[in-house]
């Protein structure tokens, strides 16, 4: 019998997955009890990376689809439905909705995703064309 994975494969998956999990949690300090009077300023949160405006660029393009491709589903389940109850308008209808409402979901999804890649995409470039020159902080000559 052939199987679609070969034994060393998955193991190497898993051995990779089990190394994965331990650097991401050897990452995390330890948490230290905290007294009352220990009181920490908030942090402004990091801002994103271009890499990651990439990445959840193209997760809200897969979100988007995944939506789009469920009210599709739904729409053709209702439409069979009817068709098969003999209310062929009804059917009609709920094809035509579910196609209304994919097109809107993906539409939106690839909208959001394709604006956070351009974003990711322009800032990375510009961290490569102009690294280092907001930094200096050398006051300008002064002539006497």
């Amino acid at each position: 019998m052939r199987r679609a994975f070969p034994t060393p494969f998955i193991a190497l998956l898993t051995l990779a997955f089990v190394i994965g999990i331990q650097n991401v949690r050897g990452q995390n300090p330890p948490a230290s009890p905290q007294t009352p009077a220990q009181t920490q300023t908030p942090t402004q949160p990091q801002p994103r990376s271009p890499g990651g405006d990439v990445g959840s660029g193209a997760g809200d393009i897969g979100k988007g689809t995944a939506k789009g491709t469920g009210a599709a589903a739904e729409g053709v389940g209702k439409g069979a439905g009817d068709l098969v109850t003999l209310h062929p308008v009804d059917a009609a209808g709920n094809v035509g909705k579910g196609a209304a409402v994919t097109g809107k979901d993906v539409g939106v999804g690839a909208g959001k995703g394709t604006g956070k890649i351009a974003k990711g995409t322009g800032r990375g470039i510009g961290k490569i064309f102009h690294h280092g020159h907001h930094d200096d902080t050398t006051p300008p000559p002064s002539n006497p």
